[in-house]
């Protein structure tokens, strides 16, 4: 199934989505037509029970530039504010991404930069092509890293990293992000769409609400304590431990192959 839009492209095939960024002529900026089909994309996607992993990526030769600038009258910047943009648009997306219901990969096949590498940020996996780069462009313009880049960065790298590629507002290549955490797996450019492919259908064939589970528990690790964490944890296993993905995994143990989880 391919539904139709204008500067997006969703493919689904099997239990695999792909959400393609699709304004290659643009570096795949975001423009304000995006976010609407955005939603939709992830609506259809979170609603289909059949899909059980989502690739999002960029087509052409960059995953995302970010922000797409034209967009913004700077003649009058006191009547700018980007802040209704990020409350309207951005942050709603950034939220989705990391809650989704079902594991998401970031395949950042080329350039990243600004919000469009904070987008690859709250997805739950980051593969990377050994040509592609993230970047935290914003200084260059002026402007502060948002779209949860300054809540993900320290998570992943630490403060003083954060603070460095936030201001120097350098490139960071897939070797790099590799080393500091950023990226799972870096791939060949020439094998990295097969990669992701590989690595897109060991998750939709995994046990999906197990896999939701340990999402959210480790999303909410940050603002807990050793007990209420422990507690989270009693609780996730009570429910994964009555689902029908435990009861086939202990009975394919026993017998010794491989488990055909269902989601459920």
């Amino acid at each position: 199934m391919t539904a139709k839009y204008q500067n997006i492209r969703l493919e689904v095939a099997g239990s695999v989505a792909t959400l393609l960024l699709a304004r290659p002529e643009r570096l795949n900026a975001i423009n304000a037509a995006t976010h609407p089909e955005l939603r939709d994309a992830l609506d259809r996607v979170e609603t289909d029970k059949h899909v059980r992993c989502l690739v999002l990526t960029g087509e052409g030769r960059a995953f995302c530039s970010g922000q797409d600038l034209s967009e913004r009258n700077i003649e009058e910047p006191s009547q700018l504010d980007l802040g209704s943009s990020l409350e309207k648009n951005y942050n709603p997306l950034v939220l989705r991404l990391a809650s989704f219901p079902i594991p998401t990969i970031a395949a950042i096949n080329g350039p990243a930069a600004g919000a469009g590498a904070n987008i690859a940020l709250a997805c739950d996996i980051i593969l990377m092509a050994r040509s592609a780069y993230i970047q935290q462009a914003f200084a260059r313009i002026g402007l502060v890293p948002d779209a949860g880049g300054t809540w993900f960065l320290p998570r992943l790298v630490g403060l003083k990293r954060a603070l460095a590629m936030a201001l120097f507002a350098d490139r960071i290549s897939a070797e790099e992000c590799e080393r500091m955490g950023i990226a799972w797996k870096i791939f060949d450019d020439d094998i990295f769409a097969s990669e992701v492919a590989k690595h897109a259908a060991i998750l939709a064939a995994g046990p999906t609400l197990a896999y939701r589970l340990a999402k959210k528990a480790i999303m909410d690790s940050g603002a807990n304590d050793l007990a209420a964490q422990l507690d989270l944890e009693r609780d996730s296993q009570r429910e994964a431990g009555r689902s029908r993905d435990f009861l086939e995994g202990v009975t394919a143990f026993i017998q010794k192959r491989l488990p055909r989880f269902q989601g459920e």
